[in-house]
């Protein structure tokens, strides 16, 4: 099934770069404007200016984002601010964060990833592709002829021996230990063995990957790798550009987190919101818990545990059409809410609840369509936010989605379906910059 092979990073020299936090960022997706001037103010070597590069008013098809990033890519190769590995490596990463309070540690492998068309079944996707975001990377590639932050997918390692064998590694010195600005601490390791790299090898080669984050990246790769192939004189298919740089994490890892994206609305009419409660009761069973029940959110997060195949019986919560209660929804008819879904989906697909809020409950009952201008859709992981932000009037509404176990996203993935937009956010990103695929 899915190949890997190691690679030689390219990564800081920290010789020259004492301060690691000063010069990583986060991944391009993620970066505000406001976050991308800080980062350049940092230090004239942070990561940035190669993975999210500013635009001008000024650019051209000689000057421009890509091309800046690239020049900056190969002058602080010349200047040995970054340096190439001797030797073809798996870069084993502990991610060291704090989420919500509690404390977690999450184990990937950087790898190069052969890259496989979708529908071979190989690399398994849960979402659709945006062709803007798409064409970004895709630019990219084609100016750097690097991956510069990495996909994310997962892997099953039912008997740990993966596991095993990266522990084994980690009890050696790091090649990089920092903290960042963020407060996440980073240990990374080069495995240059030949058997440990041969035992991952073998393993992950039983079995698909699916992607968890950065679809676009993956996609973008995958038409580079078509084009960068078909001009290819003796075209072997080792060549660099046949693969993508990836960090791949266990299914079981205890440090995947994976934040439920809330709905926040505003902009809906008087007469929709007076009677948004009784279009519920028909295809739902409405319970209130009062939001000054000081247990309020253990009560809710006892009801929504955090949706899992083997658990399709689903609730989600809506504050704001009762202003002293959350309300916590449960589909009432399976079959008569499935009606009331798009045509082409399975059945794991119609019971997620953000199906249930994207689907039923704002395009139907509120008339939400993609862009409208009276009705507005904000996403938010941040639950007490999207309250505030309602109890202050901001917005109406806000819908209180379950976490998503990895393994609804392996089902779907299986399925060939997709998931609705906005639906899972991997809690936190892998720096750019940590390690650089360049071929």
């Amino acid at each position: 099934m899915a190949e890997i092979r190691p690679f030689r990073g390219v990564r800081y020299n920290q010789s020259k770069i004492k301060d690691l936090s000063k010069v990583l960022c986060p991944p391009y997706d993620i970066i505000s404007p406001a976050q991308q001037d800080e980062l350049y103010n940092s230090s004239e070597f942070n990561f940035v200016r190669i993975e999210y590069n500013r635009e001008t008013p000024q650019d051209n098809s000689q000057d421009n984002r890509y091309t800046r990033a690239l020049a900056n890519l190969g002058g602080w190769l010349e200047k040995g601010i970054l340096i190439s590995e001797a030797t073809p490596a798996f870069y084993v990463h502990l991610h060291h964060f704090t989420c919500q309070g509690k404390s977690y540690q999450r184990q990937n492998i950087l790898a190069g990833v052969k890259l496989e068309e979708w529908d071979a079944g190989i690399v398994r996707p849960h979402e659709n592709i945006i062709p803007k975001a798409r064409n970004d990377r895709l630019a990219m590639l084609n100016t750097c002829q690097a991956n510069t932050s990495p996909v994310l997918a997962m892997y099953e390692d039912p008997q740990g021996i993966i596991r095993s064998t990266l522990e084994e590694q980690e009890k050696k010195t790091p090649a990089i230990d920092f903290i960042d600005p963020w407060g996440e601490r980073h240990q990374v390791w080069a495995v240059t063995d030949a058997s440990a790299i041969k035992k991952i090898q073998g393993e992950i080669a039983k079995q698909p990957l699916y992607i968890a984050d950065g679809h676009h990246r993956y996609d973008s790769a995958l038409g580079y790798k078509r084009e960068k192939a078909a001009q290819t004189k003796d075209y072997t298919g080792n060549e660099g550009f046949n693969f993508v740089m990836t960090s791949l994490i266990d299914f079981d890892d205890p440090g995947m987190v994976i934040l439920p994206t809330h709905r926040l609305v505003k902009g809906v009419s008087k007469s929709i919101m007076d009677g948004l409660y009784s279009q519920l009761e028909v295809y739902f069973k409405i319970d209130k818990i009062a939001l000054k029940d000081k247990a309020v959110w253990q009560k809710v997060d006892a009801r929504l545990t955090g949706m899992a195949p083997e658990n399709l019986n689903t609730s989600l919560a809506v504050y704001g059409l009762d202003k002293e209660n959350v309300l916590i929804l449960t589909v009432k008819d399976q079959k008569a809410a499935d009606k009331l879904m798009p045509a082409g989906h399975g059945e794991l697909y119609r019971r997620l609840d953000v199906s249930l809020v994207d689907h039923i409950i704002l395009e139907k009952m509120v008339g939400y369509v993609k862009d409208r201008e009276d009705v507005v859709l904000v996403y938010d992981h941040d639950r007490q936010a999207c309250i505030n932000k309602v109890k202050s009037g901001e917005f109406q509404m806000t819908f209180i989605l379950n976490p998503v176990n990895p393994r609804i996203i392996r089902g779907i993935a299986d399925a060939a379906d997709r998931m609705p937009r906005k639906s899972t956010y991997f809690y936190p990103k892998s720096p750019a910059g940590l390690v650089v695929h360049k071929w």
